[in-house]
């Protein structure tokens, strides 16, 4: 079978397409398909990869999509199916329909809440209120185009059913087109990761006398780093937090840390190569994300596996995988008083905070690369019409 994939981002830059669709390329190679890799990325020409990516560059919005739109149209008669990783899939799925090549769609976010979150179209209004309301026509015009892109998809996959939900019961996409296939784990071996961490802390230069609060993220504003630097704020003065990745909201949350003191506690490592990553979830005491949106997060399924505690938003995705009390630490997403009373709880309970993080190491085997990635398979071969010659064991 040969697969066409497209992705919004890819390495170096940080972000959970960038972690998936290396990933599923590479195994797709491994099954014995051949795939090609279209992505927005920040390096002209990626390399270290068993498959072709062709990269566009960042730049104004509308010249960015026209070129992917031409790209996809130009190599997709090659392909037997296109495999989109976008939110914004109109000009992709257009382009593979004028080819008569059939699309599969990985839902990562409700696109139409999205893009009128980020215009301001809707206000501060989180997904769920979103789904309930009536909004303007420019709200009401990236509704109806999405709905049609999904119209032209032959099948989607949401990684979350919170996801499916939207799209079957909010939209009334038919139940049977949409289908769930969790993220998976995309990092090293756990085994590989040897470091424990103090030797983690070595190697990245950070004190051995401090408790490290990690969270890694693109900087967009509903990740709400900002109230995670407000809920330090009220913790001891040994506790430091680290964030890696960059975006938008770096510099005000920069400013934010100034003027509440705590500049000396907040550390932005920026966008760190991805090898580090597991380096600095081995060396922190315990992982934060506290978004108000999450589709079903990669970094949380990579915590888990690599065995240290998270303290997530009790919103979307997160549940599906963070169990409160049993895998890690749910927290309602508005409330930062009650972020800081369970860091100040977890980081004072070693040995509970150690159970949690064993149990979530457990739990992290539902979202195996081979039991997820077979899944996905199977869809593709199904989507471009070919038999599916079985999933693999493990």
């Amino acid at each position: 079978m040969r697969v066409l994939i497209t992705s919004p981002i890819f390495p170096p830059d940080l972000g959970g397409p960038s972690v998936y669709v290396p990933s599923i390329g590479r195994f797709l190679v491994e099954r014995g398909h051949q795939v090609k890799v279209i992505a927005f990325c920040s390096d002209p020409a990626p390399a270290g990869h068993p498959f072709e990516v062709e990269s566009i560059a960042r730049g104004p919005l509308p010249l960015r999509y026209l070129k992917a739109f031409w790209r996809v149209f130009r190599e997709a008669k090659r392909f037997d199916v296109v495999y989109v990783q976008e939110h914004l899939a109109f000009l992709h799925i257009l382009a593979a329909k004028l080819r008569g090549v059939p699309c599969v769609i990985r839902i990562m976010v409700d696109g139409s809440w999205e893009i009128s979150h980020r215009k301001g179209w809707c206000g501060d209004d989180d997904i769920m209120t979103f789904q309930g309301k009536r909004y303007g026509w420019k709200v009401s015009l990236v509704q109806r185009l999405q709905c049609t892109w999904w119209r032209w998809a032959k099948h989607i996959i949401t990684c979350s059913d919170f996801l499916r939900g939207i799209l079957v019961n909010t939209y009334g996409v038919e139940g049977e087109k949409v289908q769930t296939i969790f993220n998976a784990y995309h990092g090293p071996p756990a085994e590989s990761v040897k470091e424990t961490r103090e030797e983690a802390r070595e190697t990245l230069g950070l004190r051995q006398d401090r408790r490290y609060l990690l969270t890694i993220c693109r900087l967009m504003i509903w990740k709400q780093v900002d109230r995670i630097i407000e809920a330090l704020r009220e913790l001891p003065e040994d506790v430091e937090l680290i964030v890696c990745g960059d975006g938008p909201e770096q510099d005000a949350w920069e400013e934010l840390a100034r003027s509440m003191g705590l500049e000396g506690r907040v550390h932005f490592r920026g966008n760190v190569a991805h090898d580090l990553v597991p380096l600095y979830i081995r060396a922190a005491d315990i992982f934060v994300l506290y978004s108000r949106y999450e589709g079903l997060s990669h970094t949380l399924i990579e915590v888990q596996t690599l065995g240290t505690m998270a303290v997530a938003s009790a919103v979307c995705g997160n549940p599906e995988v963070v169990q409160d009390r049993e895998t890690g630490r749910l927290v309602p997403v508005d409330d930062t008083r009650a972020l800081a009373k369970v860091l100040q709880e977890a980081l004072q309970d070693t040995e509970g905070r150690e159970a949690l993080a064993s149990a979530g190491v457990a739990a992290a085997a539902r979202f195996s690369r081979i039991q997820t990635f077979s899944m996905v398979e199977e869809a593709l071969h199904k989507a471009a019409g070919e038999p599916f010659p079985g999933s693999l064991e493990g």
